[in-house]
């Protein structure tokens, strides 16, 4: 299962859920939209417009691969869990976002070869078999964990 989320944006990404559901008709592979609050209703595949916070993790972990607009939180989320992760990001020209930090925030991941990006839904397929060869790269968190720098530090007290 292919598991495409729009996130809770206030703002509608109707070309990624219509380009979703184009594949769902032409593709043997179950996709499920987490729509939002985008006004196209898919026909060929299952949606929700949002999931509970059990149901969307449980997606995350049974998904064979993550389709997702350029939140951060979910793309690290994917990349932590595993998956395959292709970053369609909103954009403001389709009225998808206020402005363009989305694409930027997708080619930073892509550049460090943690996801792919996908700017033209329409070549969504294309993106989809490239990721099923893709060498993914892990997503290294630089300065570790905060946890451990505050109790190194305590520790200089001992």
């Amino acid at each position: 299962m292919i598991f495409v989320t729009l996130g809770t944006q206030k703002f509608q990404m109707n070309r990624l859920v219509k380009a979703v559901d184009k594949l769902a008709a032409e593709m043997e592979e179950e996709f499920f939209i987490q729509t939002g609050h985008s006004s196209y209703k898919p026909e060929n595949c299952g949606s929700q417009q949002f999931l509970s916070k059990e149901e969307y993790k449980a997606k995350i972990e049974s998904c064979r691969m993550l389709i997702t607009h350029a939140g951060v939180g979910t793309i690290i989320e994917g990349i932590t869990a595993g998956k395959p992760v292709i970053v369609v990001p909103r954009l403001k020209d389709m009225k998808e976002h206020v402005d363009d930090h989305q694409l930027q925030i997708a080619e930073a991941f892509s550049n460090k070869g943690c996801v792919l990006c996908c700017s033209d839904a329409d070549k969504l397929k294309k993106y989809i078999q490239k990721a099923e060869k893709y060498d993914f790269q892990p997503y290294e968190v630089k300065g570790g964990n905060i946890e451990d720098i505050v109790l190194d530090f305590i520790d200089i007290f001992d």
